[in-house]
Formats: C-alpha cells, structure tokens, sequence
C-alpha cells in the first residue's frame, strides 16, 4: 500500500514541472524516462529509495538508493518522503528532500512509479503531469519480463497479475503513450513535456517582453 509521506498538499513553482510516469513492470518506463532526461535541458530523473537488492545491472544511487530495512523504516518515521510503499514485499519511496532540491534548481523532476504512488503524489502535487506507459500487447509485456532473466517465475507471476490491475488505471492518467518503438514512444514523451512547459500559466515573460507606450 502506497502511503503519504506526513504533508498535506505541495505546490511547485508555476515554471516548474513534475512529471510521474507509471507503468507496468517491463512496459520500459525507466528507458523513456532516461532517454527524456538525456534530450531535453533542464529535466532530471529523481531517484527513488528501495530495500530490495540491487539487479546485475543496477548501480547504487542510479537506478535506486539501496538502504536496508531499518534506514528505510527510519526515515518515514522522520517524513523523509513524499510517498511510500510495499511492493512486491519490498519498500520503495520518493524522498521529499531531493523533490525540493530539484525544484530549487530549476530543474523539471520526472519520476517513474508505480499506479498507487502516483494517486499519492496527484493529491501531494495537483499541478503535476501524469503518463501512463502501455505496452503494445499483454503478451509483449509476459515476454519482455521472462526476457530479463532476473527474476524467479513465481516474481514474475506476481509481476504479471499486478500488471493487469495497473493496466486498468491508465484512464485516470492525463496522457498515454503506447512503447511499440522506443524512439517513437520517447518522441511522444519529450513532446508531452515540452507542450507542458510552454503552458501560458507556467510562463514567466522576461522584462524585456513588456508592451512599450
């Protein structure tokens, strides 16, 4: 179960976007987010928090913060993230803390979570923009996972039945893109995020734009 992290409501500056992409596990969010980041200025992939151990292919403090239990448990207790939760008998959550330093920046932040954390993060950030990732077809996504070869066949089951109830959620998502191409779908995600950001209230006009007498 997803929780709140111990605020109420949070605004982002008008010039500032918050992003959260969800999908499927093995739908490929993670790629278009990355792929997002690496194309256009001023966006970054905030990095979550997880107890569960690292893949082959994982690096600490860029695909996840690997903490153990009790570092986790202990930084709820002190409201350290803007969401959490259970998933698949792991921990995950989004720190509060590196959100605000993003935003402080100037940076746009672009979040890949799941469906729960995301109905969190609508509540904390009414003015964040939210995309759903589908993959082409349900037999796609059973091959991709098996495809991966990192997770046992019964975590790939759970993966599977908890995939049909995500699947499900896409209409409370704003947008939708279909990853049948990576390069399509990557494409469709940077236009989403620039449209976003050329929205007349998230414009701030320099001084030099003001009518003349």
């Amino acid at each position: 179960m997803r929780r709140l992290g111990g605020r109420g409501r949070a605004r982002v500056g008008p010039e500032r976007l918050l992003i959260v992409v969800s999908a499927p596990s093995g739908a490929g969010k993670t790629t278009l987010c990355e792929e997002a980041v690496r194309r256009l200025p001023r966006l970054v992939h905030s990095v979550s928090y997880t107890t569960r151990s690292p893949r082959p292919d994982e690096g600490d403090g860029r695909d996840y913060h690997f903490v153990g239990e009790a570092t986790f448990r202990q930084m709820v207790a002190e409201g350290a993230f803007a969401e959490w939760a259970t998933v698949h008998g792991h921990l995950y959550g989004t720190s509060r803390k590196d959100l605000e330093a993003h935003f402080a920046a100037g940076n746009d932040v672009i979040l890949d979570i799941d469906t729960q954390g995301a109905a969190i993060l609508r509540e904390a950030y009414p003015d964040g923009v939210f995309v759903f990732i589908l993959p082409p077809s349900f037999a796609q996504l059973e091959a991709r996972l098996r495809g991966r070869r990192t997770d046992r066949p019964e975590e790939i089951a759970q993966r599977l039945e908890r995939a049909r109830t995500e699947m499900a959620a896409y209409p409370l998502y704003e947008y939708v893109v279909v990853n049948d191409d990576v390069e399509r779908a990557v494409g469709v995600l940077c236009a989403i995020i620039t449209a976003e950001r050329s929205k007349s209230r998230r414009f701030t006009p320099a001084p030099e734009m003001a009518p003349g007498r």
